[in-house]
């Protein structure tokens, strides 16, 4: 059984369903260059390993049809295949949809910082949809989203069973830690994606408490 990927380029949707309808407007449409040179690339990567840690599931990726490409991985190769996505992907100008969790990550207005997702892994950057897509869908086993910018220099939110957050941001240092409790998603997510952007206007109103760990 196989993980999917697909690329497709950014902004060609916004929505899954979207996708679906792109995706399909694609056939007999020409292959741009820049999606040959992905497809080429993690092709000859895939060939450089043993058959045994081939990260390809159904042998090389064709580009297409048109401007889409579909990745399938082994399930336990989930992670290097979705970080070498990111790393060819989006300095082309290309998304990335996980058709599987119906997740569409659109690098176009992005922040690049440490993205830390309890129940998906690592991702290199964040936009405002993605910070409203994943905070009110944090679920166990691993209800947390951490984002970073440097070391000691992060904000994370924990989403406990009854629905409320624990929103945590340190400053360099555990004096500098800081905790508060919320019960609305979107105003978290608008509080991840305003510290992103080095905007904590809204950070002065809440009744934050120092974090003794």
């Amino acid at each position: 059984m196989s993980y999917d990927h697909v690329l497709l380029p950014s902004g060609a949707a916004a929505t899954t369903s979207e996708v679906d309808s792109y995706l399909m407007s694609q056939d007999g449409q020409p292959v741009p260059e820049a999606l040959a040179e992905i497809a080429a690339e993690l092709n000859r990567l895939n060939d450089k390993l043993p058959e045994a840690d081939a990260f390809l599931s159904d042998g090389p990726v064709e580009a297409g049809p048109g401007s889409a490409l579909q990745v399938a991985s082994p399930y336990d190769a989930i992670g290097h295949v979705r970080n070498l996505l990111f790393e060819l992907a989006t300095p082309r100008g290309y998304a990335v949809y996980d058709p599987q969790l119906f997740w569409l990550i659109d690098p176009a207005g992005q922040v690049p910082v440490a993205v830390s997702h309890g129940g998906a892994g690592d991702f290199p950057y964040l936009t405002k949809e993605l910070a409203h897509k994943w905070v009110p869908e944090l679920a166990a086993p691993g209800p947390y989203l951490i984002v970073e910018k440097a070391d000691e220099i992060y904000v994370q939110t924990y989403r406990h069973d009854d629905g409320h957050y624990d929103l945590e941001y340190r400053d360099g240092s555990a004096d500098r830690h800081f905790t508060v409790s919320l019960n609305d998603a979107n105003q978290v997510a608008d509080l991840i994606w305003d510290w992103a952007n080095g905007d904590l206007t809204r950070f002065d109103a809440l009744d934050w408490q120092k974090l003794s760990l």
